[in-house]
C-alpha cells in the first residue's frame, strides 16, 4: 500500500486535559509530565510509561522512547482499544473511549517545522516500546511504514498489530499550533473539547469522528 501524500499523525487524551495542553503551549513527552507530576487525567499504563521511559531510540541512541510526544499513524488505536476494553488491571483510567479526544497533525508539516527549529523527531516501525523496534529518523522512513497493518481495523494478528502500533515521536514537547484537527465520539464531547480550547490563540477544528471509535458498548467481538 503506497505511503498517503500528507500522512496524518494522533494523538490520543482526555477531553479534560485539553485546557492544560493549551497552558502548555502544547503536547509534552511522558517524562517532562512525569516530573509535573502527570496529566489531570491520566489514561495510560504506568509500567508501559516507565519502560518507555528506559528505552532507547535507536537512531537517536542518546534519546528514550519516553523522553517523546507519541503519536500513532492511525485513530482508532490499539491504546484506545485497551481504553475501549477496560480490562487490563493495569490501566488506570477505566471509563472507556467517550470521553478521549484525538489531537491530529500532519506529519510532513511537523516534520518540517522540525527541521527548520532544531527539534528532533523518529519513526518507529513498530510499537516503540518493544525492544525490537526499528527506528528511522528521516522522512523516507515513513515509505517503511506498513500502512496496510496501519489502517486495517482487525488488528488480532501479532504482526499487524505491532505494525499497526508505528509512532511518530516529537522530542520533549510538541506545538499547539501544530495541531490541525480535534475528533471526538459525540456532541457533548465536542462542547467540552471547544470549551477547553477557548483560551487558546490557535484554534484546531473540533469535528464528531465516529469512524475513529470503536463500536458501542455490548458490540465487542
Amino acid at each position: 500500500m503506497t505511503v498517503p501524500e500528507r500522512p496524518k499523525i494522533y494523538h490520543i487524551t482526555h477531553v479534560e486535559n485539553l485546557p492544560g495542553i493549551v497552558s502548555d503551549g502544547g503536547l509534552l513527552s511522558d517524562a517532562r509530565m512525569a516530573d509535573r507530576g502527570g496529566p489531570q487525567v491520566p489514561i495510560g499504563l504506568p509500567h508501559i510509561k516507565q519502560s518507555r521511559r528506559m528505552r532507547r531510540v535507536k537512531c537517536r541512541p542518546a534519546d528514550r522512547v519516553g523522553d517523546h510526544v507519541p503519536f500513532n499513524f492511525c485513530p482508532r488505536s490499539v491504546m484506545l482499544s485497551v481504553i475501549w476494553y477496560a480490562n487490563n488491571p493495569d490501566l488506570v483510567y477505566k471509563l472507556g473511549q467517550s470521553m478521549i479526544v484525538h489531537l491530529e497533525a500532519d506529519a510532513r508539516t511537523v516534520i518540517e517545522w522540525a527541521e527548520g527549529s532544531g527539534g528532533r523527531w523518529a519513526i518507529s516501525l513498530q510499537n516503540a516500546r518493544a525492544g525490537y523496534s526499528e527506528f528511522r529518523c528521516t522522512a523516507s522512513g515513513l515509505c517503511e511504514l506498513d500502512w496496510s497493518a496501519i489502517r486495517s481495523t482487525d488488528f488480532r494478528q501479532a504482526e499487524v498489530k505491532e505494525r499497526k502500533q508505528a509512532e511518530f515521536l516529537v522530542h520533549h514537547e510538541f506545538p499547539w499550533e501544530l495541531v490541525e484537527r480535534i475528533g471526538v465520539r459525540t456532541s457533548a464531547v465536542r462542547d467540552r473539547a471547544a470549551d477547553g480550547i477557548a483560551s487558546a490563540s490557535h484554534q484546531p477544528r473540533v469535528s464528531i469522528q465516529p469512524g475513529w471509535y470503536f463500536p458501542e458498548e455490548g458490540t465487542r467481538r
